[in-house]
């Protein structure tokens, strides 16, 4: 029977795993609290990382803040190019396409959000479409984009994920990172309270440590296998369980945004870098079998193959704990949705962020763990429900995984989203909530939720006043937008790949 463990100083932290989760994780630890720890992080050159997190949302340049990370030296060296959001094919119908975009649409009213103005001037024909009164979604149609003052324009980035590793272990060594190159053979724990005490390796080396974070990926080494903690399927309300990733030669200029392509039991990726293309396929295994899932990938991309297709296994849930006794874990090993929304480095980020904030430089605080708990799962759970939204809300009853999609039980939480939006066109953000309203209403109009009334706020403004307040924000931005310069000329420009 496990007993209570004594408190003690965190002085040696051992870091389980590489990849983007080890090396962000080795990152943020050593540029923060380095000198004060003793930081080591195991990896194998023999086994391979997932390597398909290549897009992002802007959420990550606060990390780099924090990092202090130059911005063109990290493009350069991990071949990047800019993100303004990402175009939903054939998601509500085959042949309909729609954008969310990164940044805000109009501009509020403090009773009632610019939908609601939008709304009326629609019924009245004096509106154009949402996107147009969003400068970011205008940009990324016309394949523009710049740095502009009192960062006036959002954004994100494609960047290659395996070069971001790489890019994140030189920053973090500076920092006194120590890697040990080595496979875990074996993790002891003490006997007495649960604890984990030593990871001994293939080498027959044996690393001791205080705290250990597990980034082991899907495995989950430490946190699942070795301390037991469960893991929340969440497979009936996401049916995708399976991937295939396939990198192609560019063909054609790189466009600021991630493309996200509706198939048959699933949906295609295609990620413009600026030396290549990120391809790939996510599905469900339930629906379609491996091989017409590559048949699929294949007969859809551009380009030539600069790899054979690889086929990743996942499943989408949470981790019960991703603190458990003196192990956290971070990245897949602490639970994995899918990548529609590109929030797989987010949370590697914000379980970073929640890990210095809350840091046991004395010892372990069961305080402090079950707060970490909480705030990881109520995370994942805001981001769970966007994701189903995509799926669930749907037009499309053309095979058997769109018309189950459509008809699932989804969590109340999100059901209530929904019918708030369609019965009077609110949306409200929760706090901490990853996504914001303007998220929401981009998602749910162009899956088709449309409300079924405006605030009376929209009501105030006569016909003239509201076709002028909606056509001079629709100019402005026409006008911004014209200006630009091209996107792929404003990367070559700012931060053209560098050769390692």
């Amino acid at each position: 029977m496990e007993q209570t463990r004594a408190k003690h100083p965190i002085r040696k932290v051992v870091i389980a795993g590489g990849g983007t989760a080890g090396w962000m994780v080795a990152a943020g630890l050593s540029k923060s609290l380095g000198k004060l720890l003793d930081i080591k992080l195991i990896e194998s050159d023999e086994i391979g990382t997932v390597g398909v997190g290549e897009a992002t949302i802007p959420t990550l340049m606060n990390f780099h803040h924090l990092m202090e990370i130059d911005e063109r030296e990290f493009m350069a060296e991990t071949m990047a190019t800019f993100k303004l959001g990402i175009s939903f094919e054939n998601w509500r119908n085959v042949g309909e396409d729609y954008i969310h975009s990164f940044g805000t649409t109009g501009t509020d009213h403090w009773t009632a959000g610019f939908q609601h103005f939008w709304h009326k001037g629609r019924e009245r024909g004096l509106a154009g479409d949402y996107g147009d009164y969003c400068l970011e979604l205008k940009a990324s149609l016309h394949n523009r984009f710049a740095h502009l003052p009192k960062n006036g324009m959002n954004y994100a980035y494609h960047m290659d994920a395996g070069r971001y590793a790489k890019f994140l272990r030189r920053f973090a060594e500076r920092y006194g990172v120590q890697r040990v190159e080595g496979k875990i053979a074996e993790v002891r724990k003490d006997l007495l309270c649960g604890d984990i005490r030593a990871l001994r390796l293939d080498s027959g080396v044996e690393l001791e440590g205080d705290l250990f974070i597990d980034c082991t990926g899907f495995r989950a080494l430490l946190i699942g296998e070795t301390m037991g903690v469960g893991y929340e399927d969440w497979s009936h309300w996401l049916f995708n369980d399976s991937a295939a990733a396939l990198q192609t030669k560019s063909v054609g200029d790189a466009i600021p945004l991630t493309r996200a392509i509706a198939r048959e039991a699933g949906w295609q990726w295609r990620i413009p870098l600026q030396h290549r293309v990120g391809n790939g396929i996510v599905y469900s295994s339930r629906y379609t079998d491996d091989d017409t899932a590559i048949r699929t990938l294949q007969a859809n991309v551009e380009g030539e193959p600069l790899m054979a297709p690889r086929i990743l296994r996942f499943k989408p849930g949470q981790r019960q704990q991703t603190w458990k006794g003196n192990c956290i874990a971070i990245g897949l090993a602490s639970g994995f949705l899918e990548p529609i929304e590109s929030t797989s480095i987010h949370l590697i980020q914000r379980g970073i962020i929640r890990l210095m904030q809350m840091f046991p430089t004395d010892g372990i605080s069961q305080a402090d763990v079950d707060e970490f708990n909480q705030q990881a799962q109520t995370e994942i759970q805001h981001i769970r429900d966007f994701i189903i939204l995509h799926y669930n809300v749907t037009n499309r009853r053309d095979t058997p995984y769109w018309r189950d999609a459509a008809s699932m039980k989804v969590p109340a939480s999100l059901q209530h989203r929904i019918d708030l939006f369609r019965e009077t066109g609110r949306v409200f953000r929760i706090p901490n909530e990853l996504f914001a309203e303007n998220s929401w209403i981009q998602v749910m109009l162009g899956q088709g939720i449309h409300p079924r009334q405006h605030h009376q706020t929209a009501d105030l403004m006569g016909d003239d006043e509201l076709a002028h307040f909606l056509g001079s924000m629709a100019t402005s931005i026409e006008r911004t937008v014209a200006q630009l310069p091209a996107h792929q000329q404003y990367v070559q420009q700012y931060c053209a790949g560098t050769g390692w």
